[in-house]
């Protein structure tokens, strides 16, 4: 019973208060790739190797909420979602590593010109970061600064394309190899469509 109307509660919340905000929400989905540098190995028996990343697939989706609208500019409130199921890695002792990532990162982001047809924009923001490597038994959670910028493009009223480059300067995954490195810039480059309502 309890559930049931918390459930109609939260419809009647949402169908009364989305249609008042007038676009000032958006919803974003980016398809990229996550570009990670190579690492020198530090110590152990793979001393003056190096640990090399795979570009892997990444998907975001983001929330964000205009909080400020000027002439020729707005700050958004946003939440970006960042997930690479599949981050391959590699040293000349295991050329099959792999493993997965969760980023959570709010944000500020400041938009130029956002009801013209083009629309630059830079963010800021911090958050955490899940990493595990489910062959080694290995997880870790750490904290993240987001810096990204991007371009917006209208397609129509309610809908735009968005170009992106987002670095997450995160510590770094638990695979049992010393890089000497306690954190690492995980690049995302994509794109996508934005849903404004």
């Amino acid at each position: 019973m309890f559930v049931r109307r918390l459930a109609i509660t939260a419809l009647l919340t949402v169908g009364i208060i989305v249609p008042a905000m007038a676009q000032k929400n958006e919803l974003s989905g980016i398809v990229g790739g996550t570009i990670i540098s190579d690492q020198g190995i530090r110590s152990g028996a793979l001393t003056g190797g190096t640990l090399r990343f795979g570009k892997g697939t990444t998907l975001e989706a983001n929330y964000a909420r205009r909080l400020l609208d000027a002439r020729f500019f707005s700050v958004s409130a946003e939440v970006p979602f960042v997930l690479t199921p599949d981050e391959d890695w590699h040293t000349s002792a295991n050329p099959f590593g792999d493993y997965r990532s969760y980023f959570v990162t709010p944000a500020a982001r400041v938009n130029a010109f956002p009801d013209l047809g083009v629309s630059p924009w830079v963010s800021v923001g911090g958050g955490v970061g899940h990493f595990s490597a489910t062959a080694l038994k290995t997880a870790n959670t750490t904290g993240i600064l987001e810096i990204g910028a991007g371009l917006d493009v209208k397609l129509i009223k309610k809908f735009s394309l968005r170009g992106e480059v987002r670095d997450f300067w995160s510590g770094v995954p638990q695979l049992n190899i010393d890089t000497g490195k306690s954190r690492q810039h995980n690049y995302l480059v994509g794109g996508g469509v934005v849903w404004h309502f």
